[in-house]
């Protein structure tokens, strides 16, 4: 199984930025704890991070014939971006949306997420687990656990 990993605006900046939410960990720390989880599943993930809504869509189109599954951690896009929900509802794909953080006990702006409705699911709260969690359900989903 192949698994696109698609991380959001100021993903990027974890390890420096709020570190209550995000936690003391750099981004490459995390990529590599993914990565690492994946292989020890037998799962391939590449992985890809943009601040920018249209290279995220890019990236969730490239995923058509090339990947079995996406796991998106959006970032803020997620509470607005009807662009990026679209691209995931037109690449009929498996997805799980993920955030480090609980988004449901943050600021209200963001409980809303206009992605997860074209998402098998969301896994919020579990730091870098949510990014273990959605690949053992994408796992799970193509039955290949």
């Amino acid at each position: 199984m192949k698994i696109l990993v698609i991380n959001g605006p100021n993903i990027n900046l974890t390890g420096m930025r709020e570190k209550g939410i995000y936690g003391n960990e750099t981004y490459s720390d995390i990529c590599e704890f993914i990565e690492n989880f994946a292989s020890s599943k037998g799962v391939k993930t590449e992985i890809t991070q943009s601040n920018h809504e249209g290279a995220i869509i890019d990236s969730i189109h490239s995923a058509v014939g090339n990947f079995d599954g996406i796991v998106i951690n959006a970032g803020a896009y997620t509470h607005y971006s009807y662009a990026i929900r679209d691209a995931i509802s037109a690449v009929n794909l498996p997805c799980v949306e993920v955030h480090f953080s609980n988004i449901h006990g943050r600021d209200e702006f963001r409980t809303k997420s206009v992605i997860a409705p074209v998402c098998k699911g969301q896994i919020a709260g579990f730091g870098k687990f949510s990014y273990c969690l959605a690949i053992q359900a994408l796992l799970d989903i193509k039955g290949e656990n």
